[in-house]
């Protein structure tokens, strides 16, 4: 089928959905979301010429994965987000069964996309591409095709190649699988990113004192951050480890000092980016004010994928919101970017509230589409849990300095958690939006993030403390994007 027809047919499913879509309470008011079907991996993060874009991977005839598309969001604030026409569609030869996740550069004034063209022959075969578009107006591409192929050290788990400038010389890092079955971030230069040299291996699954991070390495993302150098991945088939890995698949970085131009990266350990339920194939990009940007995927493929409710209306998944990185010391630091501060409908509505060994209950304070700032002050407590919309709970054990979220799981509503390990409790910025929640603690020094899909009418926010504390509350509603 030809681009043409296959637009056509992905709008016609479109319009044929939006009533159900419309009706739906869960639709969220101010995360980007497929306007059907299903949305995946952020790709192609860049500010160009002044907009920012926002591609993403989109099956808009199902919700399940299949052949996806690149859809495409456009903004000037990072508030205001415009649909475009999709960037790219699987009509080629070289992507017949998906445009797989890429990465976007400025070069020579246009906007350059980089993606995996994916062909399938069966369910354990197939070939990979790495490909290249052009566009001169960051909305309409032409595609150049296939530009850098597959090394012989590697299976054909080769795919999400990211792009970028250093010393005059254009790199790009793509996720792997070496012919051990082992994961691995495959490094490779270029001087007209058409033609591209393999260095070689950057980092691994079992390289540089690591012993075993699974069998393969998405979504790979390396730039510099202050005088380190931090590299992003999504690793697949990392087995749990007390309370750490415990999703079906992983996303967390290295941070370490890269010989430029050369394999040689010495780097810490591998630390998690997001300690929830739903995050997964980050990936950043530096605006034109120098910040650096990261948005993951508010979702991951596991088995209680296709029992979220909202694939009754035909859509499935999100994205996170932007959040500015910075790095303190060895350690990520998330912030939600200031710009979201605009979203808030009025001053914030504030409670100061000592609690001794009691419950305390407000029907409305945690609204459906808001954002909550808490601090904890004289927190002199076994247990202290935060209730919220009667689907959410918060806890924070401080004799086992211990914080963990749980929800009710959407296969069955059994009660399920995720859990990190927090030294002190001081201050949470919970975002709300209808049925998903990104909880930044102590100032983004740990991140929690899951979709939830409670009453649409539920807004109550409760407090539960075994001892004492101070609690300075500050709520505001929303405005939808």
């Amino acid at each position: 089928m030809n681009q043409v027809d296959l637009l056509q047919k992905a709008y016609k499913k479109v319009e044929d959905n939006k009533e159900n879509i419309q009706l739906d309470p869960y639709r969220l008011h101010f995360h980007l979301m497929p306007p059907t079907g299903l949305l995946n991996d952020p790709n192609g993060l860049i500010h160009y010429k002044g907009t920012y874009h926002v591609f993403y991977q989109w099956n808009p005839f199902q919700t399940a994965h299949g052949s996806k598309f690149w859809g495409h969001y456009t903004s000037r604030d990072l508030i205001h987000w415009q649909e475009q026409q999709p960037a790219l569609v699987p009509n080629e030869w070289y992507e017949k069964d998906g445009c797989y996740s890429g990465s976007a550069i400025e070069a020579n004034g246009e906007l350059v996309l980089f993606y995996t063209g994916n062909v399938k022959h069966g369910e354990d075969k197939r070939e990979t591409y790495q490909c290249m578009a052009v566009s001169s107006d960051g909305l309409k591409f032409e595609k150049k095709g296939p530009v850098l192929f597959l090394p012989e050290e590697y299976t054909s788990h080769f795919r999400d190649p990211k792009v970028w400038k250093r010393e005059d010389v254009w790199y790009a890092v793509v996720g792997a699988q070496n012919l051990n079955k082992e994961g691995v971030v495959a490094l490779f230069s270029s001087t007209n990113l058409k033609e591209w040299n393999h260095i070689g291996i950057l980092a691994g699954s079992k390289l540089n004192g690591l012993t075993d991070l699974g069998y393969m390495w998405e979504c790979p993302d390396f730039f510099k951050l202050g005088e380190k150098d931090v590299l992003l991945v999504s690793p697949q088939g990392v087995e749990a480890k007390g309370h750490l890995y415990q999703n079906e698949f992983q996303s967390g970085y290295f941070i370490g000092k890269w010989k430029v131009g050369t394999t040689e990266y010495l780097h810490g350990e591998f630390t998690e980016l997001d300690r929830g339920f739903d995050f997964y194939a980050p990936q950043t990009f530096e605006d034109e004010r120098g910040r650096r940007i990261m948005i993951g995927w508010m979702g991951i493929t596991d088995e209680q994928e296709v029992y979220q409710p909202t694939i009754e209306k035909g859509w499935v998944h999100a994205l996170t919101i932007p959040r500015e990185l910075v790095l303190e010391g060895e350690k990520l630091i998330q912030k939600p970017v200031t710009e979201l501060k605009q979203l808030r409908q009025e001053d914030g509505i504030k409670y100061n509230v000592k609690l001794e060994n009691e419950e305390k209950s407000w029907e409305k304070l945690a609204g459906v589409v808001s954002e909550l700032k808490i601090r904890f002050e004289h927190l002199e407590a076994e247990t202290i849990e935060l209730n919220i919309r009667s689907h959410l709970k918060l806890t924070y054990n401080q004799d086992q300095n211990l914080f963990t979220l749980q929800r009710k799981r959407f296969k069955d509503g059994k009660v399920e958690s995720r859990s990190c390990e927090l030294p002190k409790l001081e201050e949470l910025y919970i975002y709300l939006d209808t049925s998903s929640v990104e909880i930044f603690i102590n100032g983004g020094s740990e991140v929690f993030t899951a979709r939830f899909f409670a009453d649409p009418k539920d807004e109550e926010f409760a407090v539960n403390v075994k001892g004492q504390v101070h609690l300075f509350i500050e709520k505001w509603n929303l405005v939808s994007r």
